[in-house]
């Protein structure tokens, strides 16, 4: 699966994106939600979802069990104005 994102962050783009893929990838629930703010509303576009913080830590559970033994790839596109973009490549075990 390939999936571009576009995110809003702080002073050290990198580092805060390399901890999200990285908790994402072990589904570390606490890191994530540290990463989240109380608001955010995820939008996943390609299931008609929207979720907020709480719906998103809830879903981890089924996460964790989609990517057991897989890998994620990212890397930065851009980032100016504010704004992030990240180029993510998903590879899950079938």
């Amino acid at each position: 699966m390939l999936v571009t994102s576009i995110v809003r962050a702080s002073a050290d783009d990198g580092a805060i994106i390399d901890r999200w893929y990285s908790a994402l990838l072990v589904a570390d629930r606490s890191e994530l939600s540290d990463l989240l703010s109380d608001d955010v509303r995820m939008k996943l576009d390609d299931i008609g979802v929207v979720q907020t913080k709480e719906d998103f830590i809830a879903s981890i559970d089924e996460w964790q069990q989609a990517v057991a033994g897989a890998a994620i790839r990212h890397r930065i596109e851009k980032s100016e104005n504010g704004e992030t973009t990240v180029l993510a490549c998903y590879d899950f075990q079938i």
